[in-house]
C-alpha cells in the first residue's frame, strides 16, 4: 500500500515515460521475433533482443541477415517496429485516440511536446496529424516508385513487399535491407539512389521543419530553427559528398575503378547515408581510414531534431560553432540571421555534445577490453550505434555476449537522447541560494 501511494505521489516524468515506452516496445518486439513463425534459423534471445533494439531505435545494425533469417511475417514485425520507432510510439497513441474520436488530454500533449522537442504545446496535435499523414504518403509514393525496379525482378507480391520494406526503412532512417549487401548492387542505379536518399533526407530533416515548409512558403516567415537546419543540412551534405569523392576516387576497392558517372552516384549516396540512414552502396570494409574518420564525424552529427534520425543533431553543432565565433569576436551573445540565441540553448547544446561524447568514449573503452577486434572497427561501430546509423565494417555479428549489450545500450541512448536519459534519472531542484563569483583560468 505504501509503495502504491509513493508511486502516485511521484508519477513518472515525460522523459521516464518515453524511455520506458521504448523499452516496452523493444521487449514486445523481441518476443515476437522469437516466435517460430517469425524466423527461419535458430535465434538466441540475445540476438533477438539486439535485432528488436536495432529496429525500434531505427539503427540497422544486424547480427543475422534480415532477408534470410526472418520469414515474411518476421520481416513485417521488423517493419512495424521500425515505423513505431521512427515516428514515435506516442504518435501512434495520439493517432489512435483521434481515430476513436476522443480528445487529447493535457498529459498526452505534454508527452508529445517532450517527444518532439517543442517549446510549447500550441498546435502539437495538428503537427502530429500532419506529419503522420506526410510520412505515410511519402512511404506509399516511394513504394510505387521502387516497385518500378523491383516488381520486374521479383514479381508483383515480393517486389511490392521489398519496395514497401525499403520505403519504411528509408523514411525512418533505419537502414534495414532485405538484401545481404544492402544496396551495393544498385550503386549506380539513379532511381534507387534518388528515391532512397529523398526518403531518408526528408525523414531526417525534422518534423517541425517539414511542417513549416508545408505551411509557410517564404523564407522570412520561417523560424530560426528551420533556417539553420536547412542551411546546415545543405552545407554538410555538400561537404560530405565532395569529401567522399576526393578521398575514395583513387581507391580501386570502392569507386576508383568505376566510370565517372558511377563514381558520382556512389559519392552522392555514401556522402548522405552517414547522416543516420544506414544504407550503403559500397563496402565500408574496403574504404580508406580517412573516409572512415569522415563517416564517424558525420554519424556523430546526425540529422535534425524531432526527426527519425539521431546523433547530436545539426542545429546543436551549428549553435556551438556560432558560439565559438561569437567568443572569438569578443561578443557575449550569439546571433544568427539577426536573431539572438538564448544562453540556455547554447549551454544545452554544449551539454548534449559533452554527454554524448563521454558516453561513446566509455563504451569504446569497454569494447576495447571485451572485444578482440581492430580498434578502428570498434570505434566505427560505437559511433554508428550511438548515431543510430547502422553502418558497419562487418564486425557486428562478431561481437561477444558482452559487446552486444554495450552496442544495444548505445543504440537506445542515441535514439531516446542523452539529455532525456539524464533528465529521467536526475532529481533536479531549482537552487534556493546564490554563490559569489570565482575565478578559473582556462586554455
Amino acid at each position: 500500500m505504501n509503495l502504491r501511494l509513493k508511486l502516485r505521489d511521484k508519477p513518472l516524468s515525460p522523459p521516464q515515460i518515453l524511455a520506458f515506452g521504448f523499452i516496452t516496445i523493444i521487449t514486445l518486439g523481441t518476443v515476437l521475433l522469437m516466435l517460430p513463425i517469425s524466423r527461419t534459423v535458430p535465434l538466441s534471445w540475445l540476438d533477438a533482443f539486439f535485432t528488436a533494439t536495432s529496429a525500434v531505435t531505427v539503427t540497422g545494425l544486424i547480427v543475422v541477415d534480415t532477408g534470410t533469417a526472418f520469414t515474411t511475417f518476421g520481416q513485417t514485425i521488423l517493419m512495424i517496429l521500425i515505423q513505431i520507432g521512427g515516428l514515435g510510439f506516442l504518435t501512434f497513441a495520439v493517432m489512435s485516440i483521434l481515430f476513436l474520436g476522443k480528445k487529447i488530454r493535457l498529459k498526452e500533449r505534454i508527452l508529445m511536446q517532450e517527444a518532439l522537442n517543442q517549446n510549447s504545446m500550441g498546435g502539437i496535435v495538428r503537427l502530429i496529424r500532419s506529419l503522420f499523414y506526410f510520412a505515410i504518403s511519402m512511404e506509399l509514393i516511394a513504394t510505387a516508385l521502387l516497385s518500378i525496379r523491383w516488381i520486374p525482378e521479383y514479381g508483383i507480391s515480393k517486389g511490392l513487399f521489398i519496395s514497401l520494406f525499403h520505403a519504411v526503412s528509408s523514411f525512418n532512417n533505419a537502414g534495414f535491407s532485405l538484401f545481404n549487401d544492402s544496396l551495393s548492387q544498385y550503386a549506380a542505379d539513379p532511381l534507387i539512389n534518388i528515391v532512397i536518399t529523398l526518403l531518408f533526407v526528408s525523414g531526417g530533416i525534422g518534423f517541425t521543419v517539414i511542417y513549416e515548409l508545408m505551411h509557410k512558403k517564404k523564407w522570412r516567415t520561417w523560424t530560426l530553427h528551420t533556417k539553420i537546419m536547412l542551411i546546415g543540412t545543405f552545407l554538410i551534405n555538400i561537404f560530405a559528398i565532395l569529401s567522399f569523392f576526393i578521398l575514395e576516387m583513387n581507391n580501386p576497392h570502392t569507386i576508383g575503378a568505376m566510370p565517372l558517372n558511377e563514381q558520382l552516384w556512389g559519392s552522392f549516396f555514401q556522402g548522405l547515408t552517414p547522416r543516420t540512414a544506414g544504407f550503403n552502396s559500397l563496402d565500408y570494409g574496403d574504404m580508406n581510414n580517412s573516409t572512415l574518420m569522415l563517416t564517424i564525424f558525420l554519424m556523430f552529427i546526425g540529422a535534425g531534431s524531432a526527426s527519425t534520425a539521431s546523433g547530436i543533431k545539426v542545429t546543436t553543432l551549428i549553435i556551438i560553432i556560432l558560439a565559438v565565433f561569437a567568443y572569438l569576436r569578443g561578443r557575449n551573445q550569439v546571433f544568427a540571421f539577426r536573431q539572438r540565441i538564448e544562453t540556455e540553448v547554447v549551454i544545452r547544446s554544449l551539454s548534449i555534445i559533452v554527454i554524448s561524447f563521454f558516453i561513446v568514449f566509455v563504451a569504446i573503452f569497454m569494447l576495447s577490453v571485451t572485444e578482440d577486434l581492430p580498434m578502428m572497427a570498434v570505434v566505427f561501430e560505437a559511433f554508428s550505434a550511438f548515431g543510430t546509423v547502422g553502418l558497419s565494417v562487418g564486425i557486428t555479428d562478431q561481437l561477444s555476449s558482452i559487446g552486444k549489450p554495450i552496442i544495444m545500450f548505445l543504440m537506445f541512448i542515441g535514439r531516446v537522447g542523452p539529455l532525456t536519459i539524464a533528465f529521467s534519472l536526475a532529481r533536479s531542484k531549482p537552487p534556493h541560494i546564490s554563490y559569489p563569483k570565482g575565478e578559473i583560468f582556462t586554455g
